[in-house]
């Protein structure tokens, strides 16, 4: 039976005065692949937001493994994101743009240098590691996003709208990919987009 990962009990999310999300309660089982699936402006990525601890939600509580997080800081949560726009350091090469979260936690060099291997090569970027982000495709970039937040080995991957800078060929090759990844990692994988197809 799946173990239940992540609840969010009728929780409230409000910007001033307007309602974002009225009592929204669902839950998450661990080592799953889910898709939420929205119109723009329904309340997605405030929902990823309070996941991955950005906001704190007006009232209701978000569990973890049972656990009320609603004050614990993103940092603190086993949690990763995965943006639509990728954020990776211009100024670093692949390898210290998946190194960067392990050098912040001061994990030592050599573990480094393993598990950046190891997270290159699951998103088929062995060889890759003294490239310039911005030499590398939509599709690579993107990658090196993954490789980057897999590299920490969080519980949940967040992923908001991540195909959406890609063309429709890439989109369709990087979902079969994405499932493919989560399926080698077996982490919880929350999948964020408006697009039906996806």
């Amino acid at each position: 039976m799946a173990k239940e990962l992540i609840r969010l009990v009728d929780c409230l999310m409000a910007f001033d005065d307007e309602i974002v999300l009225n009592s929204v309660n669902f839950y998450i089982n661990d080592s799953e692949f889910l898709t939420l699936l929205g119109p723009s402006g329904c309340g997605k990525t405030t929902t990823l937001r309070l996941i991955g601890g950005f906001l704190k939600p007006t009232s209701g509580d978000i569990l973890f493994d049972g656990v009320r997080i609603n004050d614990v800081p993103p940092h603190k949560r086993k949690v990763n994101t995965v943006f639509q726009k990728y954020a990776l350091f211009t100024h670093l090469n692949v390898f210290e743009n998946v190194a960067f979260g392990l050098r912040i936690a001061k994990v030592s060099e050599p573990d480094i240098r393993r598990r950046v291997a190891e997270a290159l090569e699951l998103v088929d970027l062995k060889g890759y590691e003294k490239r310039n982000p911005t030499s590398l495709s939509g599709g690579q970039q993107q990658r090196v996003a993954i490789a980057r937040a897999i590299v920490n080995r969080p519980k949940v991957l967040l992923l908001d709208e991540p195909l959406g800078a890609l063309d429709l060929k890439l989109r369709k090759e990087m979902q079969r990919e994405l499932k493919q990844i989560q399926q080698q990692v077996g982490i919880t994988f929350v999948y964020f987009t408006h697009d039906q197809e996806e």
